[in-house]
């Protein structure tokens, strides 16, 4: 096979949900200052119980359900997260465990916000080289674990919640040159540090850098797969704040009917969570053609990036 493509796709958020109004009961804050700020106004919070690897599993078996395969055809389960709790096992085995998967490579990867697409551009290289056929790529986040909730700058903005894809080879490549890289400067504008952490985020910073960054980043992506951003069908970013989705897409040229990723209003940012599921939202919808051109472009901690175009399954 000469590439890879997405079959299908799945996610899983949780029950519990917290408006702006409820937080507004412990924090200085109102539902107009959050959605004229970030653009939020839901998220969904997980059990105390309820873990990464249980959140990962439950998109995974709805996007293998939604694929036609079963567990037998997996070979590589691959999780994007930077919220585990635990360091060892990884996520991805205990997926793979839980899914009763045999014998599959699996390994975590944490670049934040941009862990999705980095997963993803790992797991095409992965089948292009033939070291694998049919994978499970996860992003799944428990932020709510490690927010502080009586600071109103991040408690606002984070939820929990996770999203999958089903890859595999095929002889008509579906997943387009990744593009990925790093500012170093920017190191500390996300961290998640120490042995009990919170989250903790420059968020103007970040801002800038996507306002004059991103756009000629997103363009690249678009020049190695061959397309042209007023081509696409779907842009879906990382749902970090709706400011910067929706100028983003201006200043990309997407075509006024291409349909725009903006899940994060009602379920605030789930960092590598987040492209996963609002493109499985949008494919249950049925509001993208399958084989239609989305671009997906996240950008997190670190500071990382990661972009592809990819087919729509």
């Amino acid at each position: 096979m000469t590439g890879s493509r997405i079959v299908a796709l799945g996610h899983y958020q949780p029950t519990k949900v917290v408006t702006n109004d409820d937080l507004a009961q412990t924090l200085d804050t109102s539902d107009e200052w959050i959605r004229s700020r970030v653009g939020i106004a839901t998220r969904r919070i997980a059990a105390p119980e309820e873990t990464v690897a249980d959140m990962a599993t439950a998109a995974a078996e709805k996007a293998l359900a939604n694929s036609g395969l079963t567990a037998a055809d997996i070979d590589l389960v691959v999780v994007a997260t930077c919220s585990s709790a635990d360091r060892c096992p990884n996520v991805a085995a205990r997926v793979a465990a839980n899914l009763r998967i045999e014998a599959p490579g699996a390994y975590d990867i944490n670049t934040a916000c941009s862990g999705f697409c980095y997963a993803l551009g790992t797991v095409d290289h992965a089948i292009r080289s033939g070291a694998a056929r049919n994978a499970l790529v996860i992003g799944a986040e428990k932020l709510s674990a490690i927010t502080d909730w009586t600071d109103r700058s991040t408690a606002v903005i984070f939820g929990d919640g996770a999203g999958a894809a089903v890859v595999t080879a095929s002889d008509e490549p579906g997943i387009g040159p990744v593009l990925w890289g790093s500012d170093p400067s920017m190191k500390d504008a996300v961290v998640i540090e120490g042995w009990q952490p919170l989250i903790r985020q420059a968020g103007q910073t970040v801002f800038r850098w996507t306002t004059f960054t991103l756009p000629k980043l997103a363009v690249e992506v678009c020049e190695r797969a061959g397309v042209k951003p007023s081509e696409l069908a779907g842009f879906i970013p990382h749902q970090a704040n709706l400011r910067i989705i929706e100028p983003l897409a201006r200043k990309l040229g997407v075509a006024d009917d291409a349909v725009i990723g903006r899940d994060i209003v009602e379920s605030g940012n789930t960092s590598a969570a987040s492209i996963p599921m609002a493109f499985s939202k949008l494919v249950e919808r049925g509001e993208i053609p399958s084989g239609a051109p989305v671009l997906l472009f996240g950008f997190g901690g670190g500071l990382t990036y990661a972009g592809q175009v990819v087919r729509c399954p």
